[in-house]
């Protein structure tokens, strides 16, 4: 094996001298560097270069390569190539130092700090069709975009000739777009130079260590981007189609998503990036104060295990009784939220891939919807409404303002979103009226999502996005988007086809988790129980209650039945405890599919918080408490893997323990296979003289 990635890394050697000294020049003339931008820093650069008539860019990392020549351009349709014979003209570097408080999220102060280059590329000859492509460098990694003038008139989009060209052999974690379940895949793991057609966010570890994410933020109005390997290690953008057969139709001006790459010298480092976050456009709904993070209950695992059903009948589970339980446990235990699915009328059809039977207005008659909501409110609960479309996007589009007047009315004031059908099955009718099907991530459903979410936010309403378009970077710009799902989520502990496998979640969070938050929905406290006959989660309890930690969302819910809360109040402590709004986050340790610990401090507290889990293999760790404050005491409350404890025959072994702890100790995490360990760091009063 270090043989062949040393052979491969001297072919893709050879290939970087040739084309920068022009060997491989039919002509025989080198390639030109137009411009050159360095990060504030001068970690990284980015050269813009014509080869062959052509424009390319490369990255470099302390001087060594990191993208190889890769190239720019459009194919568009009917208008044949953009991506020649330009003229090249760029303006001076401007540099940006700023710093953003987010409202709520992974830390509350983020840095802006870049370097930017803006070029001019305009055709010589023909038409003189062209673009702008803006670059920002920063130290931890680089975005550019496209941007077309208003002269551009109607542009439609067949393909994108953007390149990410890596230069070192690497290993990639990724999931293929274009499957049925879309992103609700488990990762693969195979050299870089075996990947097909790949999901965004897309990770790498180099031969030499470096760690890489290509990605996109700001997906607006645009197709979204998958990443097309093409030969050796040179990948391609690739747009979702629309239905109509291209890719993207817009009218200038517009400017396209951002194109990103993070690059870091642990796993860690891709995780701390902000760099998505910082390619969005700041808030753009003025007071968010109404926008408030929380923990949330809901009627949801016992239709996984059969015991209750979405649809109506003896066993329906929206019921107001049922409702009433779950808000009052809510209350009693500090819980922001509960979830009702299955309280609208339409379950009882076919409806997985059509959802036009869906009433999103009209209770089944067991559910009084005002009555629960007044009754919630009551208590000091708010209920988290649901509306599952089943992919019938227009008819739900047809529906959605008298929806969210209705949740307004009663006081519903967060929606879980779903869109349960195959990846290219979303139901449309087009401006004729003639019915199409979209995937869930081209353009029309890029707009559709962002429709939802700003019709939400006029009657103050936060949105959860199941089965969503991936997160770009989005909730800058809207914080009412709180969550999505978009991965294999603990329900696929339920179901199966297989189960997440212990791994799972050490993958997510350097891959899924690089786009945002995600609804996993954790908490069960019984794993060894079977959800049904075929399946139970691979964990153990430390790492359910790790998960709070690990796998961040500012909507956490707590999903197991309220009964097997009653009955283990040992660990349901730490949910109960646990916040879901940060002010700092950083990342401990982490190798990608083995292990990782992040540890978070409170927004509205002195409390840290730590979680750490493993994949099937038992680990010793070692956390210094440097992130603590000095000179401040903190009661370290564990809950940790008992020594008999294994995901697949003890999971339910626990130990919960406290000591006294300051930020000059180190303390040693013991996972068992599966397993994980979940802190609290209570701050302790400040001793007065």
């Amino acid at each position: 094996m270090l043989r062949a990635n040393a052979l491969a890394w001297r072919a893709v050697a050879c290939l970087w001298m040739g084309f920068v000294g022009g060997a491989a020049h039919a002509d025989d003339e080198p390639a030109r560097v137009v411009a050159h931008l360095s990060s504030p820093g001068e970690v990284l650069s980015v050269d813009l270069l014509v080869d062959n008539d052509r424009p390319y860019y490369r990255v470099m990392r302390f001087g060594e390569p990191v993208l190889a020549p890769s190239r720019l351009g459009f194919i568009l349709k009917d208008a044949g190539k953009l991506d020649r014979d330009f003229a090249i003209t760029t303006e001076p570097v401007t540099r940006h130092d700023a710093t953003w408080e987010q409202p709520w999220g992974e830390r509350r102060y983020v840095r802006d700090h870049y370097a930017e280059l803006r070029a001019h590329f305009v055709e010589r000859h023909g038409a003189k069709r062209g673009f702008d492509v803006v670059f920002r460098a920063y130290d931890d990694g680089i975005g550019f975009r496209y941007e077309f003038a208003k002269n551009a008139g109607v542009v439609t989009i067949s393909d994108e000739l953007t390149e990410f060209n890596v230069a070192r052999p690497a290993t990639a974690w990724w999931i293929p777009w274009g499957e049925p379940n879309d992103t609700e895949l488990l990762f693969h793991t195979t050299p870089l130079a075996e990947v097909s057609v790949a999901h965004t966010p897309f990770t790498m570890r180099t031969v030499n260590g470096l760690h890489l994410e290509i990605h996109e933020a700001a997906l607006v109005d645009y197709a979204a981007m998958s990443v097309r390997r093409v030969e050796g290690q040179r990948l391609v953008a690739s747009l979702t189609p629309a239905s109509e057969g291209w890719k993207v139709r817009r009218t200038g001006p517009f400017t396209t998503p951002w194109r990103m790459l993070v690059a870091a010298d642990t796993a860690g480092g891709l995780y701390e990036s902000n760099l998505m976050l910082n390619l969005n456009e700041p808030n753009r709904l003025g007071d968010v104060s109404w926008v408030k993070p929380g923990k949330f209950l809901g009627i949801w695992w016992e239709m996984f295990r059969e015991e209750w059903t979405w649809a109506s009948g003896a066993h329906h589970g929206a019921t107001t009784e049922h409702a009433k339980q779950y808000i009052d446990f809510a209350a009693a235990h500090g819980f922001r939220g509960v979830l009702i699915e299955g309280w609208n009328d339409g379950w009882n059809s076919a409806w997985a891939g059509d959802g036009r039977d869906f009433s999103f207005t009209k209770s089944y008659p067991d559910f009084d919807l005002p009555a629960v909501a007044a009754y919630a409110r009551s208590k000091g609960v708010m209920l988290i409404g649901h509306h599952e479309t089943g992919g019938a996007v227009s008819h739900y589009e047809d529906e959605v303002g008298a929806a969210f007047d209705l949740y307004q009315r009663v006081g519903v004031d967060t929606v879980k979103t779903g869109y349960v059908t195959d990846a290219d099955q979303i139901h449309r009718r087009d401006d004729e009226g003639q019915e199409r099907t979209e995937w869930h991530d081209g353009q029309f459903m890029a707009n559709h999502y962002l429709k939802v979410v700003t019709e939400a936010a006029k009657r103050h309403i936060m949105i959860d996005s199941h089965e969503p378009i991936k997160d770009t970077g989005l909730r800058r710009t809207y914080p009412n988007w709180l969550a999505r799902e978009g991965a294999r989520g603990q329900e696929y502990n339920a179901f199966g086809r297989p189960v997440n496998p212990p791994e799972h979640e050490s993958i997510l969070v350097y891959t899924r988790m690089l786009g945002g938050p995600m609804d996993f929905t954790p908490g069960i406290l019984v794993p060894g129980e079977h959800v049904r006959p075929c399946c139970r989660p691979h964990t153990t309890v430390a790492k359910q209650l790790a998960m709070y930690v690990v796998l961040y969302s500012p909507l956490q819910m707590a999903a197991d039945r309220i009964e097997n809360y009653q009955s283990h109040p040992g660990p349901f402590r730490f949910i109960e405890d646990v916040p879901t709004d940060w002010d700092e986050t950083l990342a401990v340790n982490g190798e990608i599919g083995d292990y990782v610990t992040l540890v978070r401090k409170d927004r509205h507290s002195d409390d840290w918080y730590l979680g750490s889990v493993t994949d099937e293999e038992g680990r010793v760790l070692t956390v210094p408490l440097g992130f603590l404050a000095p000179n401040r005491r903190y009661e370290a409350q564990i809950y940790r893997d008992a020594p008999t404890a294994h995901w697949r025959d003890h999971p339910e072994d626990l130990v919960i323990e406290r000591r006294e702890v300051t930020s000059s100790d180190r303390l040693e995490l013991k996972l068992a296979p599966g397993g994980g360990e979940a802190i609290r760091f209570r701050a302790l009063p400040l001793k007065t003289r």
